[in-house]
């Protein structure tokens, strides 16, 4: 049996998790600072390391009884944190307490990429995953498609020229006054709208595997000015519709290209409600296996980054202490996985 302890500070969440053998979460914690960044429409990089600071300590704490554990003598495997990417000052908070924590229990540090903790919450959730399978990863500052053939073994197919769809819709909530987090906002005002109220432009529909949200965003704007008497509700349900049009059509695009059998939803704009249905049904309608996480795992948990730790463990071995926070880490490609267990 091995047991990672993770902790993931990358942005706005507090969070910690304790997973067995990379698969069985025995405790998963998060504490959001949703409230704490809500009122200046974004997260502010020095109020998210600060709290942090408060708050790991308490959420560590109460993973670690969660999972079962003696405090003073876990009996962990590793010691895993989220290196990058994300705020460097976040980042640094839970990095600088993994590398304190494997030391005071003399076990290993493992770094790990949030970007390919994502793609372990539908592994978490779904044990029977049957890859290779195209991830579409969708979070507040990231796009990217990916054909997940084994933990470890990833090509990147495409992503975005410029805004991430969580950014896009983090820009339009902010514009009509929706509030913060977006993608939360936009949903619930368009659940009032229609979604054709506007004819808003599918950007990059035809054009291989990658996509852009800035244009969408800008055309939201010019509209916004020139129709000023627009419901919001309107504009929100028709700009979420052009995203998810655009999502779906890539997602099963890059299936077709790799010939993969299931699509897996991955990041915070994963727990999209018209998203998750409109994949559903388009992979019901073409033969393709689905697979959504559940909401709370679609957004930042350490759970996810202690699957990841897992294997990175197993391939990689552990992390030099000497390593630090990567704010800019890029999502990893080409690297060697042993078989996921059975």
């Amino acid at each position: 049996m091995s047991l990672i302890l993770a902790l993931e500070t990358s942005c706005d969440e507090t969070a910690a998790a304790v997973v067995e053998d990379g698969r069985i979460v025995r405790s998963s914690v998060v504490s959001s600072q949703v409230e704490l960044h809500a009122r200046y429409g974004g997260v502010v990089p020095e109020l998210a390391s600060r709290a942090h600071l408060e708050l790991l300590v308490p959420v560590v704490s109460e993973a670690v009884a969660a999972a079962g554990l003696d405090v003073a003598r876990p009996g962990l495997a590793a010691v895993a944190a989220t290196v990058g990417p994300g705020l460097v000052g976040a980042l640094l908070v839970g990095v600088s307490a993994a590398k304190a924590l494997a030391l005071a229990w003399d076990v290993p540090f493992v770094g790990v990429n949030h970007l390919e903790g994502h793609l372990y919450a539908a592994l978490l959730e779904e044990p029977g995953l049957e890859l290779p399978v195209v991830v579409e990863l969708v979070s507040g500052g990231h796009t990217l498609l990916i054909e997940m053939s084994g933990p470890g073994r990833y090509e990147v197919l495409g992503g975005t020229v410029d805004d991430a769809a969580g950014e896009a819709f983090d820009k339009v909530a902010r514009l009509l006054g929706l509030g913060y987090p977006g993608g939360p906002a936009i949903e619930a005002a368009a659940r009032g709208g229609s979604p054709d109220a506007v004819a808003f432009t599918r950007p990059m529909l035809h054009e291989g595997l990658d996509v852009s949200f800035s244009g969408l965003k800008t055309a939201v704007v010019h509209h916004v000015r020139a129709h000023p008497g627009t419901a919001v509700e309107d504009v929100a349900a028709s700009f979420q519709a052009a995203v998810v049009d655009v999502l779906v059509h890539k997602a099963l695009a890059a299936a077709e290209t790799t010939g993969a059998r299931g699509i897996c939803l991955a990041g915070g704009v994963a727990a999209n409600g018209p998203l998750r249905e409109a994949l559903r049904n388009a992979c019901a309608a073409r033969g393709l296996s689905v697979f959504l996480p559940s909401r709370p795992m679609c957004t930042d948990n350490a759970a996810m980054i202690a699957a990841a730790g897992h294997y990175r463990l197993l391939v990689d071995g552990p992390t030099g202490l000497g390593a630090g926070a990567q704010a800019n880490l890029r999502f990893p490609t080409g690297a060697a996985a042993p078989p996921r267990p059975t």
